[in-house]
């Protein structure tokens, strides 16, 4: 790594794009790390002007990729959510979108060898210690990101990257259920508000968009407009992060605060999720996971609109504001405590570009 320039791999992931790098081109010291990250994405400046963001929060993200000694993985993905207006640099979540493009990085990089049809890449969540399988297409040994697949939020096609999740309760908690109850009470700006606070693979509190004076679907444009909801969805979501065990979440991008109404558009749910003040135009990957896995749990928050899914159902269609989102998630609901038998997703990534990034001069 020289401070002339930094190998780098700009990847959309998912509905997110990043900055993937490979751990031995940054600095060992994460001080050191994170200053020179902050000045490659151009934070903090609203624009990100004079670095390679794009102004908001879901293309201000870094995966730093290492070979990894895990026994059941072949690489580590640390990941790292970058403020835009603020210099903060976040490993307190993971990013199931940025997770997409990881595969492909790590093969990309000859991390991993690529086998000719598909190649599984067991993939280390450094952020939480869990573990997810990414199969990629590889037909001929080599990458390939065309394909047929279209997700929401993302124009045309790719081809499709499975993430198979394992080990994602308690994430960043230590518990599914990180309160050990399916429903709390929170007494906030909305007078007392029932929630549920789950984490598979995203710590999240899930509630009712009704409970919150909205129908659950209105459009991120009308949802971003309204400065006074997301300041009172923060501060129910952060005293809901200190009753999971948090602490002070105030200027922590987690837990997310998800609300749920019936669907509207053929889906199982409808959901419009904040990131965490502002409203997210799609919903997270890991988000949309512990959506589902709350909402499958008798008694919790957003359960009465699960109990109108046809028996035996796993792949759920989640709303978003510009889409859907398939989750397969399976739970053993009758387990004390509850625990997740099998969650996965489909998604795709692209490759944008590939080359040294120059970051801005140290102040």
């Amino acid at each position: 790594m020289s401070e002339d320039g930094v190998p780098v791999t700009i990847l959309r992931g998912g509905t997110s794009r990043g900055l993937y790098f490979c751990a031995a081109d940054l600095p060992a010291d994460p001080d050191a790390r994170d200053d020179l990250l902050l000045r490659l994405m151009g934070t903090p400046d609203p624009r990100q002007i004079d670095g390679l963001g794009g102004a908001t929060s879901l293309t201000s993200k870094v995966a730093v990729i290492s070979p990894s000694e895990h026994p059941d993985a072949d690489v580590d993905y640390l990941f790292l959510q970058l403020g835009v207006e603020e210099a903060t640099v976040s490993a307190r979540q993971n990013c199931g979108n940025i997770l997409a493009g990881v595969g492909p990085f790590a093969l990309e990089r000859g991390l991993v060898a690529a086998a000719d049809g598909t190649t599984d890449v067991r993939i280390r969540m450094v952020n939480s210690d869990s573990v997810a399988v990414a199969t990629v297409a590889t037909p001929g040994g080599r990458v390939t990101y065309r394909g047929d697949v279209a997700i929401a939020g993302v124009p045309g096609t790719a081809a499709p990257i499975t993430l198979a999740f394992a080990d994602t309760e308690g994430s960043a908690t230590g518990a599914l259920l990180p309160t050990g109850r399916v429903r709390d009470t929170v007494d906030g700006p909305f007078g007392n508000t029932e929630v549920t606070c789950v984490d598979n693979g995203m710590p999240v509190v899930l509630v009712l968009a009704s409970s919150v004076g909205l129908t659950g679907h209105e459009t991120h444009e009308e949802l971003a407009a309204d400065a006074a909801l997301g300041a009172r969805i923060d501060a129910l979501r952060t005293t809901a992060g200190a009753l999971m065990g948090l602490g002070d979440v105030a200027d922590s991008s987690v837990p997310k605060t998800v609300l749920l109404a019936a669907p509207g558009d053929g889906g199982h749910v409808a959901t419009r999720s904040f990131i965490p003040v502002r409203p997210h135009t799609a919903v997270g990957v890991l988000a949309a996971v512990s959506v589902v896995t709350g909402m499958l749990l008798p008694g919790a928050v957003g359960h009465e609109i699960a109990e109108g899914w046809p028996d035996g159902t796993t792949r759920i269609d989640v709303e978003h504001p510009t889409g859907h989102f398939l989750v397969d998630v399976a739970v053993d609901a009758s387990a004390d405590p509850p625990r997740v038998l099998r969650s996965g997703v489909v998604r795709t990534a692209r490759k944008l570009a590939d080359g040294v990034a120059f970051p801005r001069a140290a102040s």
